[in-house]
């Protein structure tokens, strides 16, 4: 077996874990869905909320402002990005249709996607063909799994394509798609990017100027490390020059100057909606501020965990590792033969163990290539320990039969 060398001192590891009061009574693999958060979050968030009930959520607001506005300047540091193309939404999937909602499809117009694009992203793709006659054409994938940029730039060289959109992590495995490689492609032909970066950003570096694409869509909740209910879109400046903003615009993101005219708002922020819970907006910045905060030791563990995971689990009787790709990321997903997923998880929870399932209507085309109906999926983490996994994969192997 390859023996992966995690870099992070013991200290570090010591302290992330005396930071993170979730690790104490259980453990936690399912950061791919939700990651459990730092004290220093959950201590924001509540804080804020302690000030709405005593003096007022309007009041309490204007109180934070400056630290709302922190937020948006940390998102920005981490994504290599300036705060006036970072907007704040609830959640990724309303980033993602925020920023499908900017364009102006009509019947016939094109789609270039992947064949493991997240499945509330491939719903949209379809019901914008049965709404408008939008066509969704699926990029192939290379042999050893993930998209194609050849095949990309085959489709996407098509006149009536209007938008290339990629899962750079899909929920379903722990395949790394090229999206740089990608969004090469798309500012070769000038088409626009939106990737779906939910299960990307923290647990690996997000530069979207080396990406090149046009908007980028993420989440608070996974590796990020923050509360749940929040998420962002990064808007870039050549699509805010072009005056794009998202069909049913509110009174956050332009002023109503006319009866019947607006005035959009400057930057990204005319992508949002006025409403927030404030208290998860600096929820947000906090575990934003943290992950910079540990930097770049924090992924590369992950990652390595995973590897050495991956191995641990490969070796059990009946077990099928599922992840494809020539890059692997904080997530491996497995199938037992005769076993079904949901069962395993809550069998693994009752003794502790937090992991996911991941059923055939999360991945389609992807599933059915693999032969697969369900997937098990473990997601650490640089909190997690060597001793974890070890623990685990015993209790999986007890569960199988192994």
């Amino acid at each position: 077996m390859t023996q992966y060398a995690v870099t992070a001192s013991p200290a570090a590891l010591e302290r992330w874990r005396h930071d993170t009061p979730g690790c104490r009574d259980r453990i936690h693999l399912n950061n791919a869905g939700a990651a459990l958060m730092p004290q220093s979050v959950l201590d924001t968030v509540t804080g804020h909320l302690a000030r709405e009930a005593a003096i007022g959520g309007y009041e309490a607001t204007d109180e934070a402002a400056p630290r709302i506005a922190r937020t948006y300047e940390l998102l920005a540091q981490l994504m290599s990005a300036a705060p006036r193309n970072i907007a704040l939404v609830e959640n990724a999937t309303v980033a993602f249709a925020q920023a499908l909602s900017a364009f102006d499809f009509r019947a016939g117009d094109r789609i270039v996607t992947t064949r493991t694009d997240y499945p509330s992203n491939q719903l949209m793709y379809l019901s914008l063909a049965r709404r408008i006659g939008v066509e969704t054409v699926r990029a192939d994938d290379l042999a050893e799994g993930g998209v194609d940029p050849d095949s990309v730039r085959r489709l996407a060289r098509h006149p009536r394509t209007r938008l290339v959109a990629l899962s750079w992590v899909p929920t379903n495995s722990g395949l790394v798609q090229d999206a740089r490689a990608v969004g090469a492609v798309c500012a070769e032909l000038g088409v626009p990017y939106l990737v779906d970066a939910c299960q990307s950003v923290g647990q690996m570096a997000v530069d979207v100027q080396d990406l090149r694409c046009d908007f980028l869509a993420g989440t608070a909740r996974k590796f990020l490390r923050g509360p749940r209910g929040i998420g962002f879109l990064y808007v870039g400046d050549h699509m805010l020059e072009r005056g794009a903003f998202p069909l049913l615009v509110d009174m956050r993101g332009a002023d109503w100057t006319d009866p019947d005219a607006f005035r959009l708002a400057d930057g990204a922020r005319r992508f949002e909606n006025w409403e927030f819970a404030h208290a998860i907006v600096l929820g947000l910045g906090e575990a934003v501020r943290y992950a910079l905060e540990v930097g770049p030791v924090g992924p590369e563990r992950a990652w390595r965990l995973a590897g050495s995971l991956r191995e641990r689990l490969a070796g059990l009787p009946g077990v099928r590792v599922l992840d494809r790709g020539r890059e692997r990321c904080a997530i491996v997903t497995i199938a037992v033969a005769g076993r079904e997923a949901d069962d395993l998880k809550l069998q693994l929870r009752e003794r502790g163990i937090n992991t996911s399932a991941s059923e055939r209507d999360d991945g389609v085309l992807d599933m059915d290539a693999k032969a697969a109906t369900s997937v098990l999926r473990f997601s650490p983490h640089y909190y997690n320990t060597e001793d974890e996994l070890d623990a685990a994969v015993a209790a999986l192997a007890e569960l199988v039969g192994a």
